[in-house]
């Protein structure tokens, strides 16, 4: 690799190492002299310029545009011909250092486009994120470090913060700070200069300072703290270019500066080089330090911030005695629940159905082509009625529900709702020795249990994230949401007139909802007397201020991020289950095939769960994904040998009741469809987040054996006294 005087790096590798789109010219070529001659008859020849087209479906061989054609080559052939790449030179590493929800992930956003997704309430980023920005033919490369309120590494996300700042990768940190409480956030600005000068404050929500009359002089602060400070409002892309200028000033200045002694403990303020001001911050007692740090923070703020109404809050404090006094708190957020299950189960019937006729349309077409093309029968009915009707059914059935429901859970983030939730919650768990931070968990689990478990690295406790990692699949995730509506409607609802989207649907669903919370937090106190003791730690949250949503981008932004990246994870296990059930459907064990074999076998335990061997068999088959839990019973009471379609909840009612079900049989299916062993993708990522096997075990085994343990005591009470 060498550096170019007009900025751009040459870099030389094999054609093996290109990626799909990538351009390089060609050096030379490392090739029997005989096979030489071929590969320059093909256009393989020193300074041939020459694209990457891509891989084939097995990695080898791989595709190249060159003199106007697509040739293809073998990895272990191109390796031996070298190129050269040309690459825009990177001026430097820039980091974005903040406390929680000051926006500094979404100026990250607006800078990068990576889109990294940000909610109004903390610890959403606790992992550091990177992208690069050209700005004035100069490329940065920015990396989003997690938000902390210090760098004393009290947590994970601080830890990582601190690592970074200290490693001295970045030739800048731009420090974020809310301009409505930038008093709150000089604490960690004077930690970060502790460290390091290069610097630039960037004081981010002038909209909202107008909007509540705050001012801040910017030029007096500049010059107490001796760096850079400029304003800015991330979410419209404005003083975007000040922000820049300061950064390459500081670009410009290194070069003639040398840097300050790593480890310098004080704080030079005044451009004319005059100490006010003195911190010791992580040396000596911890409170003494940070007693210390505050105080300057006071100093520095003196007459720097104005408010022209003092009580500029009066509006967030009466949204909070709403969402959380003990008179309101329960009743809204309950009100909310119904709101969003009424509006996910009303929204999400057409566009289902919409979905299932041209899936329908598109598997008469691949079966006329698979005539077409000659195909063995059993092949095509395999791969058709098998792998791809299982994969149009996840799809059909999740993506309509996952399309409202995540952008309506991401437009409570951006408003700043969910901490309150975590507020009012705090008090039932830590009487299960839990975290409140949990409830933010169980709402993502709503949307998909995977995310759910993701979101839990947000609590600090080691041993309360495992709690919330083992029970989060305590809560249905939108896969399990059809079998619970389908339930209801046909035997809470009946099933004339309408199909139970209406609002007494999503009033059952909601108080089913309630019940998973309660078995989430008498398991999280089971699971603190025994396997996982321990005391509630301390809880910190902070309740930020309410924002107007950014409607447009957040339903973007949700249906890509989430909806998107949960389907296509689900679509990936629905495949390859769907071939599976399709075997097992038509192999014959005698005279029955080897589904019918394995739900008699299981009959015994499911009739004393109130159900019987063909729902424990649907569950176990539906492992990879919850959504064909409910089509695979169908699939098995009939013996049809293919998946079929659930549409008419008329028809389907009379099968279940023809086959034995009851309404005590469907109380019992929806308590299992609440609390059962999670998907494969879940499972997963617990072992991921975890680190450890037993973990994921661990989340199997708990929830089978409570869902099993509860439809046990509900089918024999229901025997004994109805």
């Amino acid at each position: 690799m060498k550096e170019e005087n007009h900025g751009e790096k040459i870099e030389v590798l094999s054609l093996a190492q290109m990626k799909k789109g990538e351009k390089g010219t060609i050096l030379e070529i490392q090739v029997p002299e005989e096979r030489k001659k071929r590969l320059a008859d093909l256009g393989f020849i020193p300074g041939a310029e020459v694209t990457c087209l891509g891989a084939g479906p097995f990695g080898d061989p791989v595709a190249y545009w060159i003199r106007g054609t697509a040739m293809a080559l073998r990895k272990k052939e191109s390796q031996s011909i070298m190129i050269s790449r040309k690459e825009k030179a990177v001026r430097g590493v820039i980091g974005f250092a903040g406390n929680p929800n000051v926006g500094k992930s979404t100026l990250f956003n607006q800078l990068t486009g990576l889109h990294q997704h940000t909610g109004n309430w903390t610890g959403k980023t606790v992992a550091g994120a990177e992208g690069f920005c050209t700005y004035e033919k100069k490329r940065y490369r920015l990396v989003d470090i997690p938000g902390c309120y210090s760098l004393d590494a009290s947590s994970a996300e601080e830890e990582v913060a601190r690592n970074f700042i200290c490693s001295k990768e970045a030739d800048v940190i731009v420090i974020v700070c809310d301009g409505t409480c930038l008093l709150r956030n000089m604490n960690l600005v004077l930690e970060i200069l502790n460290l390091t000068k290069q610097a630039v404050l960037c004081i981010n929500f002038l909209d909202e300072m107008r909007k509540k009359k705050i001012h801040i002089d910017f030029d007096l602060l500049e010059e107490r703290l001796g760096i850079p400070v400029v304003g800015i409002t991330a979410r419209n892309q404005k003083q975007f270019d000040e922000l820049f200028l300061a950064i390459e000033e500081i670009f410009d200045q290194t070069e003639e500066k040398e840097q300050e002694e790593a480890g310098e403990k004080e704080i030079i303020c005044g451009k004319s080089g005059k100490k006010e001001a003195e911190t010791i911050c992580g040396k000596g007692e911890p409170g003494e330090a940070k007693k210390e740090c505050l105080t300057i923070a006071e100093a520095l703020c003196q007459d720097v911030i104005y408010y022209e109404d003092e009580d500029y809050s009066r509006k967030d404090r009466r949204l909070d005695y709403l969402f959380t006094s003990k008179w309101t708190g329960f009743p809204v957020m309950f009100l909310m629940l119904l709101f969003i299950f009424w509006l996910t189960i009303a929204g999400a019937n057409y566009p289902s159905m919409w979905l299932s006729h041209w899936f329908g349309l598109l598997e008469k077409w691949l079966f006329h082509q698979a005539e077409l093309l000659k195909l063995p029968a059993f092949f095509s009915d395999m791969m058709i009625l098998g792998a791809y009707r299982v994969l149009s059914w996840v799809i059909a059935v999740m993506l309509p529900p996952m399309a409202i429901f995540f952008p309506l859970f991401t437009l409570m983030e951006d408003f700043g709702y969910l901490p309150r939730i975590a507020f009012n919650l705090d008090r039932c768990f830590q009487c299960c020795k839990a975290c409140g931070k949990q409830a933010l968990t169980i709402a993502m689990g709503f949307g998909c249990n995977a995310v759910g478990v993701t979101g839990c690295r947000i609590i600090d406790s080691k041993r309360e994230r495992l709690l919330a990692m083992l029970t989060n699949s305590f809560v249905p995730c939108n896969g399990r949401f059809p079998m619970l509506i389908a339930m209801i409607t046909m035997f809470f609802l009946g099933t004339e007139g309408k199909t139970g989207t209406g609002i007494l649907a999503a009033f059952y669903l909601a108080l089913f909802l309630v019940l998973s919370l309660g078995l989430t937090l008498l398991t999280a106190k089971i699971l603190s007397a025994t396997l996982l003791k321990g005391m509630p730690s301390s809880f910190t949250l902070e309740l930020p201020p309410y924002r107007r949503p950014q409607i447009g981008k957040v339903i973007l932004y949700s249906i890509w991020d989430r909806t998107i990246f949960v389907l296509m994870r689900a679509a990936a296990v629905a495949a390859p289950a769907g071939l599976l059930i399709f075997l097992l459907a038509n192999f014959s064990v005698g005279n029955s095939s080897v589904l019918t074999v394995c739900s008699d076998l299981l009959d015994p335990l499911g009739r004393q769960l109130g159900m019987d061997g063909v729902i424990l068999l649907a569950f176990l088959l539906g492992f990879p994904a919850n959504e064909i839990v409910m089509p695979l019973m169908l699939m098995i009471y009939l013996s049809s040998g293919t998946l079929n379609e659930v549409g008419d909840l008329v028809k389907f009612h009379q099968i279940l009741v023809l086959h034995g079900w009851t309404i005590k049989t469907a109380v019992c299916t929806m308590l299992f469809t609440l609390v059962h062993f999670p998907c494969s993708t879940t499972c997963l990522t617990i072992r991921k987040e975890t680190g450890k096997t037993k973990w994921m075990i661990a989340g199997i085994l708990i929830p089978l054996f409570t869902g099993m343990s509860v439809c046990f005591l509900v089918n024999h009470l229901w025997n004994l006294f109805i």
